[in-house]
């Protein structure tokens, strides 16, 4: 994974008429800067749209001294008791934990006593049945009155300001909206569903539309909601505070979708700090920040396919995936248009999956997504969550699997985001050693807290879920699995036991995995792990000889085969020899895990070139050389990854600005036949791929691999075969030398009359010298290779050849 510095942050955007209708409100009042100033109402979708208000006067935002003479009421209003002088200046200060119990309608000896905050307001008038009734002006934005009632009634509030009024209903006279169960769940770490609890939803609350907004934020002295909807300034909104939850919540009646908003929360110290809501399911789109109120609309149409996806594990499928990034895929098409153009480039392409770089919402694009501020939302660059959830579906329903990139070790320090979410470590660990990111400037989630574990558990299986996705390939696990991970001595602390290992990581994606695969039959999890970690893809209750359970990983990115077989393939024809053993290497841990062979985004950029581009001698040799390699890497055992633009040789490295070079597929350019011929090579791949078991069956299995010559260096040639649960064979011979060999003998299983090729890498229509077998090579009974029986057979130049029984 490679990251960047997370952007900067930028001010509050200017408001913005949501479903809700807005009253008026002075400019400079548009956005909020510290302790807020001021608030106007939404108004109910059934009131007249506001007229222009003229601007009222600032109040200081302090606490206040007790009001002076008070303005009278309507007919039958008495005075309220004052409110206690500490309240009154926490309400103001947004630091109080419990606004409800002083705001909002209340039974009291003699009647019922209204108050509310509702600062810039010239009056506030109680409706309810039969009722017309002027409270008293408190000062500071205050209104109350004590009206002579036996019982709360259903009721609202008229708002009049110096040129309008609103009705509305008060949010101050609902029940939580928020279940007890919920709560408990929080607290215990153990919400599946988080994101049906938290962050912003729409609702109809005690017979009202409206929007409940609820935030963790135990630290917090006090919580506000600041949005478009009230010109970003949140005076008015102040939430409540669940018990020893940490939870804070409030009701908005009228509030809809697309409703821009934050979370102004007081912090320890008495300062504010403005946030986008961590659970947030859609943001606005970069460099914007807030969090944008959303529900789904989408109907699936992919029910074949989930009902299906499941039905071989992933390990003993055909398994060959296309790496994206969805921006510079097709620079400029959003999701709905990605929809008409990608899966039918994958489907044509035969991959069985794609795999996308983060859709999570990240402020700084050429992070790439692996900066995430918005784990809950996928990135507005392309359009709504809606929009995401079509393309999914556009890719199910064309038989391709989506895998997404996921990030749970680390999180950008922005301030505007989870970074000392509210004024303490909340999300990152407590530890500055254990916070603190060493490559990436970031900071690392405290996976030892159990809110924060049930926040990355419940997100992994939210992707699932709530978009459909089949898979999640887990970014830079083993930055979570070591403590001294780039770290000197004396930078790091150990475990309790004294070791090197963080437990409270590994406890992480044991829950995540064992959580994900409960919940979602036939998803698969994929670990970048760098190390040789014991039990990436082991079950988690199988406890290995370091002390700890399997991960629980479906699959995990063979790192090392990667980086040898790139190693051995850089260098000229003439050196291989003295670096064979990298290429035969790998089949001596091939089954400690599951495996996926990734030639990855990190692999063509930051000056690592283009796969085609890594590889020596003349262009002719360079294609050859990539054709070849891409023929030995689909025959390994292990599933097969390769990132865009590999697929036509694209020489250039990738850059998120401008995506690959589709122009080298035009065929007004002159070179476009070199580029289509390795397309076309990728294509026959995976199409004798998907339908040769031998190829994938038996992946996992030492029975479904045997050499036939991995020692013949000085020929720079590998030969082996690969079994199906049956027991058939294919077999493969990579030759990584410029020259042709005549009469190459090699052993071959016994059984076969005659063994025919079905994919040669370097035929005539994939840009090669089109040196071929042409038709059976029958075997004879001349031992070879410790076999009784073998065949000889033309190796063509710098290419792969792959035979099966005819």
């Amino acid at each position: 994974m490679t990251a960047r510095k997370p952007s900067r942050n930028r001010s509050e955007p200017a408001p913005s008429t949501t479903e809700a209708t807005l009253s008026s409100a002075p400019a400079d009042h548009a956005e909020a800067a510290g302790p807020a100033t001021g608030t106007l109402a939404p108004v109910e979708a059934d009131a007249p749209p506001a007229a222009a208000a003229a601007p009222p006067a600032k109040r200081s935002g302090k606490a206040a001294a007790p009001p002076g003479p008070r303005r009278a009421g309507g007919q039958g209003v008495r005075p309220a008791g004052p409110l206690d002088d500490a309240d009154r200046g926490r309400l103001l200060a947004g630091e109080h934990h419990a606004p409800h119990d002083l705001l909002g309608a209340h039974q009291v000896r003699g009647g019922v006593v209204f108050r509310a905050l509702r600062p810039f307001a010239r009056s506030v008038t109680v409706l309810a049945k039969g009722l017309r009734a002027q409270l008293l002006d408190d000062g500071d934005g205050f209104f109350s009155g004590l009206l002579p009632m036996s019982a709360v009634p259903e009721y609202r509030l008229l708002v009049t300001y110096d040129d309008n009024e609103i009705e509305i209903h008060d949010p101050y006279r609902f029940l939580p909206a928020l279940g007890e169960l919920d709560l408990h769940l929080i607290s215990e770490g153990r919400h599946e569903e988080l994101w049906t609890a938290l962050g912003a939803r729409t609702m109809e609350h005690q017979g009202v539309a409206g929007t409940r907004f609820t935030v963790w934020a135990p630290n917090a002295r006090g919580v506000r909601v600041s949005g478009d909807f009230n010109y970003w300034d949140g005076t008015g909104f102040p939430m409540r505070s669940l018990g020893s939850s940490g939870v804070w919540e409030l009701f908005l009646p009228a509030i809809g979708e697309g409703a821009l908003y934050k979370f102004d929360i007081c912090r320890p110290d008495g300062s504010h700090t403005m946030r986008a809501d961590p659970m947030a399911r859609h943001a606005e789109v970069p460099p914007s920040t807030a969090s944008v109120v959303t529900a789904s609309h989408h109907v699936w149409q992919d029910e074949e396919w989930m009902t299906h996806r499941g039905d071989v594990p992933v390990h003993e499928a055909p398994f060959s995936v296309y790496e994206v990034h969805l921006p510079s895929w097709r620079p400029g098409l959003t999701y709905r248009q990605l929809a008409e153009q990608l899966p039918a480039y994958v489907r044509e392409l035969g991959f069985t999956h794609v795999e996308m770089m983060p859709v999570s919402e990240h402020p700084f694009g050429g992070s790439w997504g692996y900066q995430v501020t918005g784990f809950y939302a996928p990135t507005s660059r392309l359009g709504s969550p809606d929009d995401f959830r079509f393309l999914v579906d556009a890719l199910h329903r064309a038989g391709i699997g989506v895998i997404v990139d996921w990030v749970p070790a680390h999180f950008p320090r922005d301030d505007w985001a989870l970074a000392e979410f509210d004024g303490r470590p909340l999300y990152e660990h407590a530890d500055p050693r254990r916070a603190a990111h060493p490559d990436w400037g970031t900071l690392e989630f405290d996976y030892g807290r159990t809110e924060v574990r049930n926040f990355l558990v419940a997100n992994a299986t939210y992707w699932c879920e709530e978009f459909h996705i089949d898979g999640l390939r887990v970014d830079a696990v083993a930055s979570m699995l070591y403590l001294d991970y780039s770290r000197e001595d004396g930078e790091w602390s150990p475990n309790e036991y004294g070791g090197r290992e963080n437990p409270d990581a590994v406890a992480f994606l044991q829950e995540m995995n064992a959580t994900v695969y409960r919940r979602n039959p036939g998803v698969v999890t994929i670990a970048e792990e760098s190390t040789a970690w014991d039990g990436v893809t082991r079950a988690t209750h199988h406890v290995g000889p370091g002390g700890f359970g399997g991960l629980g990983f479906g699959l995990k990115w063979n790192m090392g085969w990667m980086h040898d077989s790139l190693e051995y393939v850089s260098k000229e024809p003439v050196h291989r020899k003295y670096h064979h053993n990298e290429m035969t290497f790998s089949m001596v841990y091939a089954y400690s895990e599951n495996y996926v062979l990734p030639i990855s985004h990190d692999e063509v950029v930051h000056g690592k070139q283009a796969l085609v581009s890594k590889m020596p001698g003349d262009w002719w040799q360079q294609r050859a050389n990539h054709r070849a390699y891409l023929g030995f890497m689909w025959a390994h055992p292990g599933k097969q990854l390769l990132f865009m633009g590999q697929e036509f040789a694209q020489g250039a490295e990738w850059s998120e600005g401008h995506g690959p070079d589709w122009w080298l597929l035009d065929p007004s350019y002159s070179a476009e036949s070199d580029h289509r011929g390795v397309r076309n090579l990728v294509s026959d791949l995976n199409a004798v791929y998907g339908a040769t078991p031998a190829l994938w069956q038996r992946d996992t299995a030492p029975e479904g691999f045997s050499w036939i010559d991995g020692g013949a260096a000085e020929d720079n040639a590998f030969a082996f075969v690969r079994y199906d649960a049956q027991g058939s064979p294919l077999i493969a011979v990579s030759h990584f030398s410029p020259v042709v060999r005549h009469e190459y003998r090699i052993g071959v299983p016994d059984g076969p009359e005659a063994w025919v090729e079905v994919v040669n890498t370097d035929e005539l229509r994939y840009g090669g010298s089109d040196v071929r077998n042409e038709g059976p090579l029958k075997p004879e009974a001349v031992a070879a290779h410790g076999r009784d029986t073998s065949i000889t057979l033309t190796l063509p130049p710098l290419a792969t050849v792959w035979l099966r029984p005819a």
